[in-house]
This record gives C-alpha cells, structure tokens and sequence, in this order.
C-alpha cells in the first residue's frame, strides 16, 4: 500500500510540475454536441455557439492552489449578447469560484472583462475591466494564481486585480475546496451586453472563441491528498508568491486605466455598508 501510495504521489507531481498542456490530456469537452473541438493534435481546442446551443470544456483534474495560464482568442465581430467564461469552480451548495467572463459586444465596441471571486457560495465581489488590446485579434494569456494568501488575476502577465486572504476579518476565502477549470462559450443576451438591451445577432453565427497553451503549475487533487509535499521546492514558488512593487505598479495602472466598475465604490449596491475587504486596501 506505501508503495502504491508513493507511485500515485509521483505520478501526480509530474502532472502538477508538467508545462505544455495536451488539451486531449488534460480537458473533456463535456457539453454542446460537437460544438466543441479539440484539434492540431490537441494543441488547440475551439468552442462555438449558435442559436440551438452553445458548448464547454472542464479539466480532467482537480487543483488546490495553482498558477493557471490559458491563452485566449474571443470572438470577433459582433459578440453582442455572448459570453466566454473562464474559470475555477468547487461543486456543492458553498462551492468556491474563481471567475474570468467576457462579455461581448458590438462590431468596435470593447469587450468588458468581468472578473469575480465566490467563497463558499458567496460572491457579488466583481470588478469589470476594458482591454489595452483587441482580445479577438490575436491569442492573449489569461492567467489566476490562487495561493493561501491571495489571489491573483492577470492579463499578459500584467495583474489587473488581487484578492487577498482576510479571514482574519472575517471574510470568507476560498482555499479548503478543490476546484476544476471550466470554459464554456454561451448565449446571455439577456443581460450581457448593455444589461441586456442589445440582442444576440444569430445571423452572425456560429461564434467561435480558441484556446490554445494550457500550462498549470498547479497541485493536483486526488484521492483526498494533495500533489504538492513541500512550499520549500523552487517549482511550488507560486504557493509563497506575491506582487513585487514593479507588479503594484502595474496593478494600479491597470485599476486606474481600465477598471469600469468596483463593487467595493458601489455604495448603492450596498446601503448597510460595502464588504468588510473594502475598507482594508485589499
């Protein structure tokens, strides 16, 4: 039984330490009815939607902390009323989320990219940010870096947003639950775009959105046990990493340039008093 144990232990520290990502390997297209595809031998996987359905993807593995990068490219044109998400989520009732969403737009308008952090089945922690670039150009990377003390949203390797862990406050931070990778690409024109007042376009369909360069350096959760032994090896240093002060400076760039909505400013949201996070510089 050690023996097995050991080799199971081994196994899944490749898996965590391991860099280039196969998406046959490492995703399952779960949803969509063939909308979603896994192609060039699985270096690239696509999702579309159109008026019947849209479609998504989960990681075959669970994580419990991990530095996760995925490159992007969204949907072009006129993406009214479509969603790409992006994201970390638990299961159950008080699960816990780590949200990246596009929210798309009209032909030249910017894409809005909405972030949000859910512990234990809360949420309403959303900031929403326009891009420095055109996201349907090119592929961008899309990083989260979830660690016991914060977490970490970047774009490019340029953070645009921290949370950090207050328990201390009181307030809840996800870092019990083991959470899969899920992306899904979907039609919420009901409150998408403009809160809803502009429509999807089906005759544009289908909208395509590609993933290519998975990478997690990560711990893998399985069997109730954890890939990751030791914060002390040098290729778990994202379990101890935090923003260096060229990082801070671009995190306040970023918050000042681009950010378009704050919960912690949305005084009207919250009449009794905004979350206990927001009166701490988080």
């Amino acid at each position: 039984m050690a023996s097995l144990i050991f080799f199971s232990l081994l196994i899944a520290s490749f898996v965590a330490a391991a860099s280039a990502g196969n998406f046959y390997q490492d995703f399952d297209i779960t949803w969509g009815d063939g909308r979603g595809k896994i192609l060039n031998n699985g270096d690239l996987l696509t999702l579309s939607l159109d008026k019947a359905s849209g479609s998504g993807f989960q990681s075959k593995n669970e994580f419990l902390f991990g530095k996760i990068d995925m490159q992007l490219k969204l949907v072009p044109g006129n993406s009214a009323g479509t969603v790409t998400a992006y994201y970390l989520s638990s299961k159950g009732s008080t699960w816990d989320e780590i949200d990246f969403e596009f929210l798309g737009n009209l032909s030249g308008d910017p894409y809005i990219l909405h972030t949000n952090v859910f512990s234990q089945g809360k949420g309403n922690r959303e900031q929403q940010f326009y891009l420095w670039f055109d996201p349907t150009a090119d592929f961008h990377t899309y990083s989260i870096l979830w660690n016991p003390q914060r977490i970490i949203f970047s774009v490019d390797d340029t953070p645009i947003r921290e949370f950090k862990n207050m328990e201390s406050m009181g307030v809840a931070y996800p870092k019990n639950q083991a959470m899969r990778i899920y992306s899904s690409l979907w039609n919420a024109d009901d409150w998408a775009t403009r809160g809803g007042l502009v429509k999807t376009d089906w005759s544009q369909a289908p909208f395509t959105a590609s993933y290519r360069n998975f990478n997690a350096n990560a711990c893998v959760w399985s069997n109730g046990a954890s890939s990751c032994t030791s914060t002390k090896n040098s290729s778990n240093a994202w379990l101890l990493q935090e923003l260096d002060s060229a990082n801070q400076e671009k995190l306040k760039w970023v918050q000042k340039n681009y950010m378009i909505y704050n919960y912690c400013g949305d005084t009207k949201r919250f009449p009794g008093g905004l979350p206990k996070e927001c009166n701490s510089g988080f």
